[in-house]
């Protein structure tokens, strides 16, 4: 959670502990508003991450965010998770790659290339196997090098697709989890495009299904 005002990030609450996103975020909110002495009603817009992410995370950000932009008449900024974490890669090739863990031995990642100063993705962001995302990126890049960026650099680190890129002097720049004041400032820049959306067209980016819907379409699993 971040509060920016003309890029200057005037507070940030990061969600550092084990408690639920969805009982975390309010009070997260009201103490960061009060931490950059705003009140709702003069915030001017919202950006919100649409994904890829833990579907209960995503489903109570962009519920809240849709709330306040009716109660508000507010505009809306989605952005994806994987491009503000592409964003923060330091400068030195044409590709970045950005990656997350998904769990269930994926990783949620795209690929992006640069384009002036910013970035255009290549293709959809995707859920897939390690291994198999460094062999995508590899393909995306035709030979060149990549940037690579993640919170969760070990989930690439340790597979043998790994070891080409490696020989070619490059690793992976490890930043931190907290993404908001760069979702914040993508945000803005999109604002400033003329780019947003009204809370009735906002909508969220799963990547994969969920949990429940899955289980679902399997039916009930029956022991022996």
């Amino acid at each position: 959670m971040a509060a920016l005002g003309d890029e200057a990030i005037l507070k940030v609450v990061a969600h550092e502990s084990q408690e639920d996103y969805s009982s975390w975020l309010l009070p997260a909110v009201r103490e960061c508003l009060e931490g950059s002495g705003l009140q709702m009603e003069l915030v001017d817009a919202y950006a919100a991450a649409a994904g890829p992410g833990s579907f209960t995370g995503v489903r109570v950000g962009l519920t809240t965010v849709k709330a306040w932009a009716e109660v508000y008449g507010k505009r809306v900024v989605a952005v994806s998770r994987l491009e503000a974490l592409a964003t923060e890669a330091s400068e030195g090739t044409a590709w970045v790659a950005a990656f997350v863990n998904a769990q269930r031995d994926q990783v949620f990642g795209a690929m992006y290339q640069r384009n002036g100063t910013g970035l255009r993705r290549l293709g959809d962001e995707m859920v897939i196997a390690p291994g198999k995302f460094v062999e995508t990126a590899a393909e995306f890049a035709k030979g060149e090098s990549i940037s690579w960026i993640s919170t969760d650099a070990q989930c690439v680190v340790s597979e043998e697709a790994w070891k080409a890129r490696e020989m070619r002097g490059e690793i992976v720049e490890c930043v931190s989890s907290v993404r908001a004041p760069m979702i914040g400032r993508i945000g803005l820049a999109s604002l400033a495009e003329g780019r947003f959306t009204d809370a009735l067209a906002l909508d969220a980016n799963y990547v994969r299904r969920p949990d429940a819907e899955i289980f679902w379409k399997r039916g009930p699993v029956h022991g022996r």
